[in-house]
């Protein structure tokens, strides 16, 4: 689903070059969820942008199953109800409203948003916005997901809430998945694997495997052991 071999990619600035991957390779088979953890300013976003085809990488490889981005903002149309959010991809797709609405109804309806259907986004709550959201990149129907910290801006209890939530969608919606995050916790919950990126220039230096069973509990010493392990290629205060 994603092959990256031996990515670079830099940008020009008035400083001169800036390089922001230099010999990145990262790989994620179908249906296979892989968090990404790194520094911030290593790239990581970047790294979304080759898989998604928004960027090209100077040198090296990308071969990618089409995908889809979801950005750190959830990106809502203010005036749109939350129904016809959750179809834009649909009517982007060349579908009439009316049949957007039919196909993305029953995902709100599945994921407990039915009854918020008719609402503004200002009148919704940080962590319906990331739901609705995400059925719209679901609706794009691509094989591959690019989540870049989807839950970032979302308070702790509603963090937690909604991670929890979408390790049961993803569970039921099998996509392939590269998720960026700086929360550690978050990558070894929702990840199959850990990739770990250095500082700029980003590459990846470690991978950490998580065979734990599903649904995952944060208090698990397993789950716990893995953080760490994460942490301390990191090289981040535990």
């Amino acid at each position: 689903m994603v092959e990256i071999e031996d990515a670079r990619r830099a940008f020009s600035s008035r400083r001169g070059t800036v390089v922001a991957l230099d010999g990145v390779s990262l790989h994620a088979t179908a249906g296979e969820i892989v968090a990404v953890v790194g520094p911030s300013g290593c790239g990581k976003s970047t790294l979304l942008e080759l898989i998604c085809g928004l960027q090209r990488p100077d040198c090296g490889q990308v071969r990618c199953a089409p995908a889809v981005l979801m950005p750190q903002r959830d990106l809502l149309l203010p005036w749109a109800s939350a129904l016809d959010n959750a179809g834009l991809a649909l009517r982007a797709r060349g579908l009439s409203r009316e049949r957007a609405r039919a196909q993305a109804r029953p995902w709100l309806e599945r994921l407990g948003l039915a009854e918020f259907a008719a609402m503004r986004p200002a009148e919704l709550s940080g962590g319906m916005r990331q739901r609705i959201s995400f059925v719209r990149s679901l609706l794009a129907d691509k094989q591959v997901l690019a989540l870049d910290e989807p839950f970032a801006s979302l308070d702790a209890l509603t963090r937690a809430e909604t991670q929890a939530w979408l390790a049961e969608a993803l569970a039921a919606e099998r996509r392939t998945v590269v998720l960026v995050t700086h929360d550690v916790e978050e990558a070894v919950l929702l990840g199959d694997r850990v990739a770990v990126m250095s500082p700029r220039p980003g590459r990846i230096v470690a991978e950490v495997d998580n065979p734990l069973e599903r649904p995952r509990r944060r208090t698990d010493p397993r789950l716990v052991a893995l953080r760490e392990r994460v942490l301390t290629t990191l090289g981040a205060p535990r």
